[in-house]
């Protein structure tokens, strides 16, 4: 099965919140069992159900350790809405 998710994170972080951001994004996209499409408002990840699961919950545990307090909002859609 397909999955689109739309990702808005809100780092709690001051003085840092745009590095934490960038750096998620980033790792995101280094990732190659998923597509990744970012602009000023969102991140949308694109792939398998089991794919992009495993890339979130891998990249959020590293990301819940190092900044402990922060708001992720998701949309998730069980299919491919790729640009």
């Amino acid at each position: 099965m397909e999955l689109s998710a739309e990702l808005s994170l809100y780092p709690l972080v001051n003085e840092s919140y745009k590095a934490v951001i960038k750096e998620f994004i980033e790792k995101l996209q280094a990732d190659p069992r998923i597509e990744v499409h970012s602009n000023t408002m969102s991140t949308q990840v694109f792939g398998s159900f089991e794919n992009v699961m495993a890339v979130l919950t891998q990249e959020l545990e590293i990301l819940y350790r190092a900044v402990p307090q922060q708001v992720l909002v998701c949309k998730f859609i069980n299919t491919d809405l790729r640009p």
